[in-house]
């Protein structure tokens, strides 16, 4: 990761406001944030109270109403297009609760994808791809395809896919909400090694009590406002 005398992320009085009038809905509220590099921090609260909308924001996926964003000291909501997508492809990884895995494609070949699309080297991007699944685990299930894997196994791809560019920040959105227990447990202790090799810094949202509690802080929502910070 790079270091850096600040934090990787400061979100300044952050408000996300959907419509306009009589129909305008406030998803969050006056969001006051900061993490640091190296930091695992777990986003809680019920369906509803704001958790993706904030994650979009950090992850610069939409932008605030009102306040702003920074990622190392500079405003990703003054952004242009083009730089976000340059942030996106290099600099934040993405893990979603359906995993988002191509099925014609092998868990090699997803998590090679974002390489291939950034026009990496194919000697290179088969190393980095390699080693992205061997560190997941699944250096031995490279060939399979989505439909050969186990739920646990596709989000582990997921995750290797999301670690391939060796960006400075992960977010994930409910990963482990289609899992079993058992299963989710082995995604839980995944993000927990990231974040404690400094891999990343990992941002989750999520309802599972047992990852919130893994996480090293959490900030409860509740109607779009923090309610705790822990």
């Amino acid at each position: 990761m790079r270091s850096s005398d600040g934090p990787i992320l400061n979100a300044s009085d952050v408000s996300r406001i959907f419509g306009s009038g009589d129909t305008a809905v406030t998803a969050l509220s006056a969001i006051n944030l900061i993490v640091q590099e190296g930091d695992f921090l777990a986003v809680t609260g019920r369906s509803g109270s704001g958790k993706t909308t904030l994650l979009n924001l950090l992850s610069g996926l939409d932008r605030p109403t009102t306040g702003s964003v920074h990622f190392h000291g500079r405003d990703i909501s003054r952004f242009r297009d083009h730089e976000m997508v340059e942030i996106r492809r290099h600099k934040i990884g993405f893990v979603f609760q359906s995993f988002g895995l191509i099925p014609l494609l092998s868990a090699q070949e997803n998590v090679e994808l974002p390489l291939h699309i950034g026009g990496m080297s194919w000697r290179e991007r088969r190393q980095k791809v390699n080693d992205s699944l061997n560190s997941v685990g699944l250096g031995t299930r490279a060939r399979h395809r989505p439909f050969e894997l186990s739920g646990g196994e596709q989000q582990r791809v997921s995750i290797a896919r999301a670690l391939v560019t060796q960006p400075e920040l992960i977010f994930a959105d409910e990963p482990t909400g289609e899992l079993d227990a058992i299963t989710a447990e082995s995604i839980i202790e995944t993000l927990a090694e990231i974040a404690a090799s400094k891999l990343a810094t990992v941002i989750v949202a999520t309802h599972d009590l047992d990852l919130a509690a893994t996480a090293q802080r959490r900030i409860d929502l509740v109607d779009g406002r923090v309610v705790s910070d822990v």
